[in-house]
């Protein structure tokens, strides 16, 4: 471990460190020239420097310790497979060796019958006929011409059947052995020529070549020689962290496995962190290669959750969703339920205060208030069955989407100050704007502000999304699946401005976590510079 720590020592000594520029230091020994209010400027930007150059420093050091272990944990798990691998190879030799050697011993067996039994018959056949070469010379000295006629013709039947003029004088078997010789000259030769698997390279992944777009993210990448690739793993994880990506992080790696090509598309994401890391290794059929260099990519969107302490007393706030509840709300309890969510499809769980998400663009001081009581100033009341979002908008652009559950008599959907009174409506005030949507007796759909409604000649879409550009002083909505534009509100927003919803028996889901989608960036360029659609109610709100 010594040598490791000296290496560790020498690596950091050549790690590159910043320039700091002299001057910051010159302005200490300016004395009454330079005031104090530089000195406090050029100390601060020292601090930072050394602050940011510490971090990562601790970071570089994190990582050379993961190696470490790495380096001896892997060494000790490829030992082992490589004494499996031997094992096994033995093992093989050995079955091999076992079952050869019984083939010879059963040809040996075999041949030895074949053998034996021939043997046995010739002994027999020449018992037999020794015994009839006697008794044919015996006949020879018969006198009697009538007994030397029989025993000639007895002698003439037994040598017809004799057993040695029907055997096969020719050895059924050998015992040549040399068809069961081996060689393993060549495998032998196989053996000594083992070595370790070849291991793809690195794959090269070019930000430039990345994409993040509609809650998408694409990443490519190559490689740096041609290699014959099988496929690519290529692994993701969110995080808050905007520098170089960290061995200890608050979230584990996600997998993506059996890539065929040098590109990929993660779809259909919930953008709940400000980042993303990605890195890829490329698998051919013997081994995994090294990973590529991580690579970051800014995935930030605006993520919100429902502001329960802010609700009508009949309103049901959970799991995202606002829901109509006659009964009155009869006490539930308070509490954080944070869940990520990999699809936009998806929504943050909360009940009763701030979601645990990345607070962006800036969160509101709802989540550190003590939750409300039923009645207080905070709590939507009367005819007013609202709730707003927890995080303020008061800059930017920004986009969420709400679907209605189809039974939904009457709700209404958009933005308002957040001094909107506990008794007012959305759209019924110059401090909100939002859309109606009424399947109560009579249907219509319009859209509202400061007790205007104009109403909106078109189906009302499944699902719904909200644009807000707070600098450019406009709020349109959206037919969430064709982007087809609803209506247009063009005003000056001098407050910042707080998601906000009306339901009246039925529900609202809410989607966050959501990027302004690529259509509607591209219909904002398009109107810029013209004047307001037809479909829009203009104000100013001070």
């Amino acid at each position: 471990m010594c040598v490791l720590h000296l290496k560790l020592m020498v690596t950091l000594m050549h790690t590159a460190i910043p320039q700091i520029d002299p001057s910051s230091f010159d302005v200490f020994a300016c004395g009454k020239e330079i005031n104090t209010s530089w000195h406090t400027e050029a100390l601060h930007r020292i601090i930072a420097t050394l602050a940011s150059k510490n971090e990562e420093l601790h970071s570089f050091i994190d990582t050379l310790s993961h190696s470490l272990r790495g380096v001896q944990e892997n060494s000790s798990k490829v030992i082992l497979d490589l004494d499996e691998e031997f094992d096994s190879l033995y093992s093989v030799l050995d079955e091999m060796k076992a079952g050869m050697t019984n083939t010879i011993k059963l040809e040996q067996a075999r041949k030895m019958q074949e053998l034996q039994n021939q043997h046995s018959q010739s002994i027999s056949a020449l018992e037999s006929s020794e015994e009839l070469l006697e008794f044919a010379n015996n006949a020879l000295d018969i006198k009697d011409p009538e007994g030397f006629t029989k025993a000639a013709k007895q002698i003439k039947d037994r040598v017809t059947m004799a057993p040695a003029f029907r055997l096969t004088m020719k050895p059924k078997a050998t015992d040549c052995m040399t068809h069961l010789m081996v060689d393993f000259s060549q495998e032998r030769q196989m053996i000594q020529s083992l070595k370790f698997l070849p291991v793809p390279s690195a794959p090269e992944v070019d930000i430039s070549d990345c994409l993040v777009a509609d809650n998408s993210v694409t990443v490519a990448w190559r490689m740096p020689e041609d290699s014959k690739i099988e496929y690519y793993i290529l692994e993701y994880r969110k995080t808050n962290h905007d520098g170089l990506p960290r061995v200890k992080d608050e979230r584990c790696w996600e997998v993506v496995d059996n890539i065929k090509a040098t590109e990929y598309s993660l779809t259909d994401l919930k953008f709940d962190s400000k980042y993303m890391n990605f890195r890829v290794r490329a698998c051919n059929k013997a081994a995994a290669g090294d990973y590529s260099n991580p690579i970051t990519l800014e995935t930030r969107a605006f993520n919100f959750s429902l502001d329960s302490t802010s609700s009508h007393q009949n309103l049901k706030v959970e799991d995202g969703c606002v829901e109509w509840d006659s009964a009155g709300g009869k006490g539930q309890e308070s509490k954080i339920k944070g869940k990520e969510n990999k699809g936009s499809g998806h929504v943050t769980i909360l009940k009763n205060t701030s979601r645990s998400g990345t607070p962006s663009p800036k969160r509101t001081s709802v989540s550190s208030r003590p939750p409300s009581v039923r009645g207080s100033r905070d709590r939507f009341t009367g005819e007013s069955y609202t709730v707003l979002g927890d995080t303020c908008i008061d800059n930017g652009q920004h986009y969420w989407e709400v679907k209605a559950q189809k039974d939904c008599k009457s709700y209404s959907l958009g933005v308002a100050f957040r001094n909107l009174g506990k008794f007012d409506q959305l759209g019924k005030t110059n401090t909100s704007w939002c859309i109606h949507v009424n399947n109560w007796l009579q249907a219509t759909f319009a859209a509202k502000h400061n007790n205007k409604a104009k109403t909106l000649d078109m189906p009302v879409p499944d699902r719904i999304g909200v644009y807000c550009d707070f600098d450019g002083g406009q709020l349109l909505f959206y037919n969430a699946d064709t982007k087809q534009l609803l209506h247009t509100f063009k005003t000056k927003f001098t407050q910042p401005i707080l998601p906000a919803f009306m339901v009246w028996c039925g529900g609202l889901t809410l989607f966050t976590g959501l990027q302004v989608p690529s259509a509607v960036k591209c219909f904002q360029k398009t109107e810029n510079g013209l004047s307001g659609s037809a479909n829009s109610l203009n104000s100013v709100v001070h």
